[in-house]
């Protein structure tokens, strides 16, 4: 099986290397329209039909791999290192990208499985495909290449083959590792798409924003895919970690949350290319900037450069990657200044009060989060480099940066749906923010009386005054969003005579983008109100003898018992601790500690008890070596299980967006006459 794997390797780098030559000779051709022994066209058909072979010969290649997990082929490398007998089945699945080599090829695969759809829709525009799917082969060729000669999954060990492996590593045997590192994948690489299309619209001068309108559900679900990806990365290292928290600026999460960011600022800045023809250089920078960001992310994951829980060991690779980024920076320069007539902006900004404003601010605050984020994670590269040594960037500095810049965001959020296109009035501006500011004022006396006071033992908690300002921000925004759906809601129960439900829903159809997006905004602002839950985090750790007990807020956790187990894949011993609230015993919960037998390393398994109030998370951190009693540390986190309900929301909503609004003909044979009134269609919405 591993010649097999490595013969289809070295015929995807054939076919996407025709792909590549064949494709852009094509196109030139049919630019210059000089006269060719072959048709340009046909030249470009056979370039498409390679793409579509190469990715059969990558799906090969993953199969051939994932085919010698299973079968125990510890002939190859990479499957004695990542794998063992006792594996469970899901696991075996989870060691394909398990290490630098396999999860270069579900890279190169999943970039496949993109190119394979986009070529199968490739008369929705012709010539336009040609150009991404050309582009694309580019990006394939260099993956291959590393697969081929820089990082081979299929290399054969050297030297007696062993009867058992060393086993996955114990951080990725949790059952949401077989999904996170997919999806994050997906957002990666599905990245790829639009900024094709970007850059072969920009080289043909495509006339108009259909290209934004071709790839807007390209970049959607592909944004949607990073988004659940990250937020699956926070729930792995809340749930596996031990540490009681969800995310500490970690480099590696730090890669993954700088495309985000740019992917983010571009889905909005879109909207106003398509609506008043403006921000196009911005446009362009963006997806540029987003694909380059995923590049970066890759290559501080693969080449060993930065220090992480999630990163590879030191490699050679980064060389590549370096080289291929500069290249792709030249490409998108080159093209950007000979093509920059095309992207000269047909309207101008008439108001700093406007709907237009609020998308330049967003644009400019995010870039400036994603340069604050960058430079941070950079910067013990760029120390060692010039210092000698590594110097680190803790959690504080991108807290105090990071946190005042996510606020402001969630202003944006909240005041963009209230104003106008082009500009606004005095008169307005009192209509429509008078219910947001009272629900501000109101969510700060709530919180001062509950005790979210930022003065704490006379002393100012910045924390804490954070989290209020989130709070009061968060009330206002929820306020703002749900008098928008309303506000619209209201006009069309009135002309249909529906219920406010079916009205809601109406609205909802008769312009899913718009109203999808505000559903994201309101997942965004439930995530902001369970990340500023932390500001109030409590700990306590004790050694639990047999019957002992500690408490922590409203609980207290009893000794029950604590013991060991085994099974053919590791040892454990755990805890059995009865929860008591309110003198009554209300559920129990097991810590555990595994010793995996395969690797030798040790693995937490935190036991988590979830309200909306407050997460109860409890670690057993083992033995004490001189009285052999449990030491037990539980955390008090509130309103963490806000964040995981946020994300539903937003999946939600990003769903609503992508389906296709009604049409005015179709909204009207939906809409009946109210009685006495003709049916007539209703608020024609924009975005």
């Amino acid at each position: 099986m591993a010649a097999f794997g490595s013969f289809c390797l070295l015929i995807g780098l054939a076919l996407a290397a025709y792909n590549l030559l064949a494709g852009a000779l094509a196109l030139r051709l049919l630019a210059t329209g000089q006269p060719a022994r072959i048709s340009p066209e046909r030249l470009a058909d056979t370039a498409r039909r390679a793409g579509i072979a190469g990715f059969i010969a990558v799906t090969g290649a993953a199969f051939a791999l994932v085919w010698s997990v299973f079968t125990n082929d510890f002939s190859i490398t990479y499957i004695v290192e990542h794998s063992n007998r006792a594996l469970p089945i899901a696991y075996k699945f989870a060691a394909l990208w398990s290490g630098q080599e396999g999860s270069l090829l579900l890279w190169a695969w999943l970039l496949g499985t993109y190119g394979f759809v986009l070529r199968l829709r490739h008369k929705t525009d012709v010539k336009l495909y040609a150009y991404a799917g050309t582009i694309l082969a580019g990006i394939q060729v260099f993956f291959l290449l590393l697969l081929n000669f820089a990082a081979p999954p299929f290399s054969l060990l050297k030297g007696a083959i062993p009867d058992d492996g060393n086993g996955l590593n114990p951080l990725l045997q949790y059952p949401e590792m077989v999904i996170h590192p997919p999806m994050l994948y997906l957002g990666y690489v599905g990245f790829s798409v639009p900024f094709a299309f970007a850059l072969g619209a920009l080289m043909m001068r495509y006339p108009g924003e259909k290209w934004i309108r071709i790839t807007r559900t390209w970049t959607m679900v592909t944004w949607l895919f990073l988004t659940c990806g990250i937020f699956l990365g926070m729930h792995w290292a809340y749930a596996v970690l031990g540490w009681g928290g969800y995310w500490g600026w970690d480099p590696v999460e730090n890669a993954s949350f700088m495309p985000w960011l740019t992917g983010t600022a571009f889905l909005h800045s879109v909207m106003m290319q398509e609506r008043k023809g403006m921000m196009k250089s911005w446009n362009v920078w963006l997806i540029f900037s987003t694909f380059l960001l995923t590049l970066l992310g890759t290559l501080l994951t693969r080449a060993g450069l930065v220090s992480s829980v999630h990163a590879f060991a030191q490699s050679s690779i980064g060389t590549w990657f370096i080289v291929f980024m500069a290249i792709v920076i030249a490409v998108c320069i080159f093209a950007y200044v000979y093509q920059r007539g095309h992207l000269k902006t047909e309207h101008q900004l008439e108001s700093l009060v406007s709907r237009e404003s609020s998308f330049l601010f967003n644009n400019l605050v995010l870039l400036t989060a994603c340069f604050v984020i960058l430079w941070g994670t950079l910067f013990p590269i760029l120390s060692e480099y010039v210092e000698g040594s590594k110097v680190t960037v803790g959690a504080p500095f991108y807290n105090r940066v990071a946190v005042p810049i996510g606020l402001f965001l969630l202003f944006l959020t909240g005041v963009g749906p209230l104003l106008p296109w082009r500009s606004t009035s005095l008169r307005a501006i009192k209509r429509n923010f008078v219910l947001p500011v009272i629900a501000l004022w109101a969510m700060v006396i709530v919180c001062l009386v509950a005790g979210a006071n930022p003065w704490k033992g006379g002393m100012f908690d910045s924390g804490r005054f954070y989290a209020l300002v989130a709070f009061a921000l968060s009330a206002a925004v929820t306020t703002a969003i749900v008098a928008e759906f309303l506000r619209g809601a209201t006009v069309i129960a009135r002309q249909t005579g529906r219920n406010l439900f079916a009205a809601l829903w109406l609205l909802t159809r008769r312009n899913t983008r718009r109203y999808g997006g505000y559903l994201v905004h309101i997942g965004v602002v439930i995530v902001v109100v369970g990340l500023a839950g932390s500001a109030f985090n409590r700990n306590l750790e004790s050694e639990l003898g047999m019957h002992g007990s500690m408490s922590i807020g409203p609980y207290t956790l009893v000794n029950n018992s604590f013991t060991q187990d085994t099974n053919d894949n590791y040892n454990s011993e755990y805890a059995v601790l009865d929860v008591y609230k309110g003198g009554k015993n209300v559920f129990q919960m097991t810590p555990e500690k595994r010793f995996y037998l395969a690797s030798g390393q040790p693995q937490t398994m935190v036991a988590i008890h979830s309200t909306p109030e407050w997460d109860l998370y409890v670690v057993y951190e083992g033995t004490n070596p001189d009285t052999g009693q449990p030491i037990i540390k539980a955390f008090l986190n509130p309103l963490v299980g806000w964040i995981w309900f946020g994300l539903a929301v937003i999946v939600l909503g990003t769903f609503v967006a992508l389906v296709p609004s009604l049409t005015p003909a179709t909204a009207a044979l939906r809409v009946p006459a109210a009685r006495g009134v003709q049916a007539e269609p209703v608020l024609k919405g924009g975005d």
